[in-house]
């Protein structure tokens, strides 16, 4: 029975009802009275303008339908629904809202009294949830079907089950003449009449080729439309071009305007209800170009059409189950979608439809568009199909079943929404969200914020994404309606920019009264309408969320609170989050790529991470209405759709326990990687496993229980034996002592803490000590401690040894630590031999690496080997030399260095130099000594950054107030003994305390330091002598012609006349100091003149040898040249008049004319003076390689100064004999002091 409708009144319906003939369907009013009396299904298919739409209701109203309950009207969009009730209205002569009413998504304009409800397909679904079996209506007429819209699918499938329930409910199908058979076929071969809709012929011609670029396809329509404008297809008329979508309509308007012989209107859905009027009401201002998406195509019908322009394209909404994104691309109409185009014309008048593509093109094209069910998300479908308690979603009878991949990912999204269950079943949280009028993913944001106490600010966010834009762009003043909407942008998130505009429109709505917030709409490019639905949507949506128990708290303040708006709006957005990449793109979910929509606010400044109300693939694939977020919110949300990928597990020793890194991965994004996790929790097995190997067999443990300590140090011993030995045969593998725990120990050990507290319920823990039995593989045989020492001592140093047996490695071998103070004076050759246990096979590798002309004097090799050692003593001289003259004294075989092959030595016959501070931190390593020397030149410099706390070294001093320096300084480093060498040093411009590691280098230092710091403490005497000396004209031309600088020639004097007559040794403390420098107050300035003089002297000539030396320019001259040049170079070296004795510096001005002398006569003597300098090239050759070896050799020791002077002097023999010399000189007597300076060099080795 129809349920009676309460406080239903008499409806007044007309009689007779009108009906106008003109339109087809009223020439078959018969025919369908009689199939509708006769048959539950109809379906009426006509083309546009056949008048079903409008009349199918009125001959339902004529048969006594919609008297106790209503006649039910269905369309796909709000526009249409209104738009239709409006005409019905209008034809049966009534007020809209009265006997004809209609309803939208939260604007109801029925009545009690209303026989003809029209609605949206969306309507008619949630009155589902209140009345299952529809007893609100007694017809049901379900418009455009053909569209196949998500919502008329299932319609038509619920429709088809419930009918055999109310035999009374008549289902009138009307559709474009589509794929009507399918319909009919769903209900039982229902059947159909077929209405035709043209009332004039409509002509079709084929202009071009879609194929093409956009801009040939948008010179086509100009080009169109100039034609229409010139009559070219006819009579002028009123045109309809289909276009995509509104940037399109945007595009092709700007170039459309400007003729003022046409009236250019956009139509599309978002377009306000003023501006769709335009359309609908003709002005007769000029020939109208209606500029519409396919909202024309079918709900719609725009009067007064003559032309369609069709470019064959449009705008199709189309899901990736794979990606989870919503693309919009431009694709090619289908057959049944250009006829319904061209039906839009010859309502009028005779029509014409240009399509820019060509017949065979539109031939090849589907018959049909595909159903959305067939191209969308079905998550809404399956909540409400599980809500309603309709089983399963792949047997509910739809006209087109969809795939089941396409439910199998409504169904994912719906479990990571915590809707439905693992299991596909219906949670109480899902229940919740069926209950709400909004899609699914929005319904979890509002349950989600009654959690989060922020339901109130989500509410708004929510009903805004469920409404269109309120904020209005018009194409003509886009810059201004920017500029007026920008006040409203929150700078990280489009959300709280809804709540910003919210707030604002709230304020003034209340504040105002309609007709002033309307105008306050049209300045600021808001929409009335949309503001006004928007607010009608957040009303219903706070009633629903009352009825599950859900109400709104205090509003958010502070801007910190609003981290629970956003949580809130990620419980349903997921899968729409991403992380930027390289430029502004993004990586999305599910290996997606995306950008930030040019009008979001997070645009110009693209966070890290967002999250986004909608992906949509249009021209690019774009994230819209973002919001920057804390990916670590992710984490908490739905933890179970997150997946957690566990990786390098590793033995903590700090924590006792196995540790694993975990990466949280969303849908593929990574989320959260990095952050360590006990993995015993994770994988107990794995991690007993590794807590074994590493902590107990490898001994990596912070604090060993007993048996542990006990276990490793027997492991050690047999280690260190093998090293020493270089041996792997005498310590079990690794195995046997893991299978050694791995049988003693529980399955529950899986960490320290875990293993301790078994060992405390031992009686004892005997049964986890190793024994030898169980470590060693064999008897190791006798270890000689004498041939593997652990300790090398050298001259009262002692260097500690390390062994490795590491072949390959850096390690491998012996190793020797040397303390950095000890460094320079460690032996250079001693480490050559090895130890006892190694040095027989160094010496036989060496023996065999022999020119084969020496080594087959040698064999047996081991043999000879052993004959030469026994004559040789490990010291610090080359073992190659000391093996050279050994086989000579043995064998009679003479071998030169070079045949040596020290390169192609084996690593492990060179030790290993462990360079160490005096902590013993290693600083470098290396197997080459003078490298390592080389490098740590400065070894001092590096030290004294660290010196103890004891040490005398000092910065910077002014006076002697750093107590006394001793002779030598002894401390430890590295645990050896270390002995320094203090001195007073001259920097310059500072004067410090230093510790030197050669007593000669802090003698020779100390000696200008002493200087250096009398001056700093005799300033007027100083400044006096600054002032005197090389002041004259005379010492201005020395000096001009000699290149030295007066400042330091100066300083050097002061500091050479005060050393020259200081009366006792060098001072070492402040007593003696003091004692020195009152002692030369009287002779210092006197005896700096006279130093003045003797250079002024020296530097006369000097500057007129050099003014002569550079005349010297051709070829025959440059030996003689190089070798004048050096010589004067080694006369002004820096610190000469410091660094050399009084009475040699006295010598200068002989040298000095003995140099202008040998210039002079060069002309004409060339070959003698070469011959001279032959023989003075080895003596001068012997003296520079060795101070290349030994740096400030002159001035450090005594024979070698001797020498070099000696040079001098032989030099003025040679080359100016009639000077004279100050002693006897000569090759061989050369060669005797050289010998001399050998013996210095040994007894005091670098």
């Amino acid at each position: 029975m129809l349920k009676k409708m309460k406080d239903s009144p008499v409806r007044v319906i007309p009689n007779p009802i009108k009906f106008p003939d003109e339109l087809p369907v009223c020439e078959r009013r018969e025919e369908i009275r009689e199939a509708i009396s006769q048959h539950q299904v109809v379906i009426i298919a006509g083309e546009t303008g056949s008048g079903k739409t409008t009349q199918i209701p009125k001959i339902c109203l004529e048969l006594g339908r919609g008297q106790e309950a209503r006649i039910g009207h269905t369309q796909p969009r709000r526009l249409a629904a209104r738009r239709v009730a409006e005409r019905i209205a209008d034809e049966l002569e009534s007020e809209l809202g009265g006997l004809v009413g209609y309803k939208v998504r939260f604007n109801d304009s029925v009545a009690p009294s209303t026989a003809i409800k029209l609605m949206t397909d969306g309507i008619l679904l949630a009155e589902l949830q209140r009345d299952r079996e529809l007893r609100d209506y007694d017809t049901l007429i379900i418009d455009e079907a053909h569209e196949r819209s998500l919502n008329i699918d299932f319609i038509l499938g619920y429709l088809r089950a419930l009918l055999p329930k109310r035999p009374d409910l008549k289902v009138i199908i009307t559709s474009a003449t589509i794929d009507v058979d399918r319909f009919s076929q769903h209900f039982d071969n229902a059947p159909v009449i077929e209405v035709s809709g043209r009332l004039f012929p409509v002509e079709v011609l084929y202009l071009g080729d879609s194929d093409g670029a956009e801009d040939g396809v948008e010179d086509q329509i100009v080009r169109a439309v100039d034609g229409i404008v010139a009559e070219d297809f006819g009579p002028r008329g009123d045109v309809l071009i289909f276009l995509p979508g509104e940037r399109e309509i945007r595009d092709l308007s700007r170039r459309l305007k400007g003729d003022e012989r046409r009236q250019i209107l956009p139509l599309y859905a978002r377009l306000s209800a003023a501006e769709q009027n335009r359309v609908f009401k003709p002005t007769g201002s000029g020939m109208r170009v209606v500029l519409a998406t396919n909202v024309a195509e079918t709900s719609l019908t725009v009067p007064g059409i003559r032309y369609v322009i069709d470019p064959g394209t449009a705008r199709v909404s189309r899901y990736s189950h794979r990606t989870r994104l919503q693309r919009l691309p431009v694709e090619r109409i289908s057959q049944s979608s250009a006829d319904q185009r061209k039906g839009r014309c010859g309502r009028v008048a005779a029509g014409v439809c240009l399509r820019l593509y060509s017949e065979q093109d539109f031939l090849a094209r589907p018959q049909f568009t595909d159903p959305e069910i067939l191209r969308t998300n079905l998550a809404a479908v399956v909540l409400k199909m599980l809500e309603l308690g309709l089983g399963d979603v792949q047997k509910f009878p739809f006209v087109d079943p969809p795939e089941g991949k396409m439910v199998r990912d409504g169904q994912r999204l719906l479990e990571e929404l915590g809707a439905i269950s693992a299991r596909g079943k219906l949670t109480s949280l899902g229940r919740k969200m069926a209950r709400l009028p909004v899609d699914p993913k929005l319904a979890r944001m509002v349950h989600a914020a009654g959690e989060l106490k922020c339901l109130e600010e989500v509410l708004v966010v929510v009903s805004a994404l469920a409404v269109q834009d309120p904020r209005d762009r018009p194409a003509e003043k886009r810059a201004q309606a920017d500029q007026a909407h920008a006040r409203f942008n929150h700078p990280r998130s489009d959300f709280l920019s809804w709540l910003n505009l919210w707030n604002y429109y709230e304020e003034q709505r209340q504040s105002l009264s309609q007709n002033q917030f309307r105008k306050l709409c049209q300045r600021e490019f808001l929409s009335f309408m949309r503001l006004r639905e928007w607010r009608e949507v957040h009303s219903q949506l706070v009633i629903a969320c009352r009825q599950v128990q859900l109400r709104p708290g205090a509003a958010l303040n502070d801007e910190t609170d609003f981290e629970g708006v956003h949580k809130a709006l990620l419980s349903g957005l997921l899968g729409q989050v991403a992380q930027l990449d390289e430029g502004r793109k993004y990586n999305a979910t599910r290996n997606r790529s995306v950008q930030i929509f040019p009008g979001s606010v997070l645009h110009k400044k693209p966070p890290k991470w967002l999250v986004a109300a909608e992906v949509v693939e249009t021209s690019q694939v774009y994230a819209r209405q973002c919001a920057a977020i804390d990916p670590k919110w992710l984490l908490r949300i739905n933890p179970q759709i997150l997946k957690r990928h566990h990786y390098e597990p590793a033995w903590q020793m700090r924590s006792g326990r196995v540790m694993a890194i975990e990466r949280v991965t969303l849908y593929g994004l990574t989320i959260s990687d990095g952050q360590r996790i006990h993995f015993g929790e994770v994988n107990s097995v794995a991690a007993r496993e590794i807590f074994i190997r590493d902590g107990l067999v490898l001994g990596d443990y912070r604090k060993p229980p007993a048996f542990l300590k006990a276990n490793l140090h027997s492991i050690k011993e047999v280690q260190d034996l093998e090293s020493r030995t270089r041996r792997r045969d005498l310590l079990v593998d690794e195995q046997a002592l893991f299978d050694f725990y791995d049988e003693r120990i529980p399955a529950q050990c899986v960490s320290a803490s875990s293993l301790e507290k078994w060992v405390k319920q031992l009686a004892d823990d005997k049964q986890l000590r190793l024994d030898q039995s169980q470590i060693l593989t064999r008897d190791p045989g006798e270890a000689i401690a004498d041939q593997f020492p652990s300790e090398l001592e050298w001259r009262e140093a002692t260097y500690r040894l390390k062994y490795r047996f590491e072949p390959g490695k850096e390690n491998d071998g012996i190793s020797v630590t040397v303390p950095l103070p000890l460094l320079n004076r460690a032996p250079r050759y001693r480490f050559e031999w090895l130890v006892p246990g190694l040095l027989r096979e160094k010496c036989i590798a060496l023996v065999k690496g022999l020119p084969k002309a020496c080594r087959k004097q040698l064999v047996p090799v081991p043999d000879v080997v052993d004959a030469a050692l026994a004559s040789m003593q490990a010291d610090d001289v080359a073992l190659c030399s000391a093996l050279s003259a050994a086989l000579r004294r043995t064998r009679g075989v003479a071998i030169a260095d070079e045949d040596w092959d020290i390169a192609g030595l084996a690593e492990l016959y060179r030790a290993n130099i462990r360079v160490v501070d005096e902590r013993g931190k290693l600083l470098a390593q290396g197997r080459d000594m003078a490298a390592l020397v080389a490098q740590f030149r400065n070894g001092a410099d590096v030290e004294r950054l660290s010196e103890p706390s004891n040490s005398p070294a000092q910065h910077q001093v002014k006076s002697w107030s750093f107590g006394d320096l001793p002779n030598i300084w002894r401390t430890t480093a590295a645990g050896m003994k270390v002995e320094r060498f203090p001195a007073l040093v001259d920097h310059g411009d500072r004067i410090a305390v230093e510790l030197h590691d050669y007593q000669p280098d802090a003698e020779l230092l100390h000696r200008r330091g002493v200087a250096a710091l009398a001056m700093s403490c005799s300033s007027q005497t100083v400044k006096y002598l600054r002032k005197q000396l090389f002041a004259d004209n005379k010492a201005s031309l020395a000096l001009a012609g000699s290149g030295l600088d007066r400042s330091v020639l100066v300083r050097e004097t002061i500091m050479a006349s005060l050393l020259e007559i200081w009366d006792e040794t060098l001072p070492r403390d402040e007593a003696a100091f003091t004692r020195g420098l009152n002692a030369i107050k009287g002779q210092w300035v006197s005896t700096a003149l006279a130093k003045e003089q003797v250079m002024i002297n020296f530097l006369l000539p000097l500057a007129e040898a050099q003014k002569h030396l550079k005349q010297l320019t051709k070829t025959e001259f440059t030996a003689a040249r190089a070798d004048i040049s050096g010589q004067i170079q080694c006369l002004l070296e820096p610190g000469f008049m410091v660094m050399n004795p009084g009475y040699w510096l006295e010598q200068y001005p002989r040298y000095g004319k003995a140099l202008l002398h040998r210039i002079q006569r060069l002309n004409g003597q060339t070959e003698k003076d070469q011959k001279s300098l032959r023989l003075l090239e080895p003596s001068l050759t012997r003296l520079s390689e060795a101070a290349a070896n030994y740096p400030g050799l002159s001035g450090l020791s005594p024979p070698a100064l001797q020498y070099r002077w000696m040079l001098e002097e032989f030099r003025v023999s040679l080359f100016a004999q009639q000077l004279g010399t100050r002693l006897p000189v000569s090759s061989k007597r050369l060669d005797e002091q050289w010998q001399k300076v050998r013996n210095w060099l040994n007894e005091n080795p670098r």
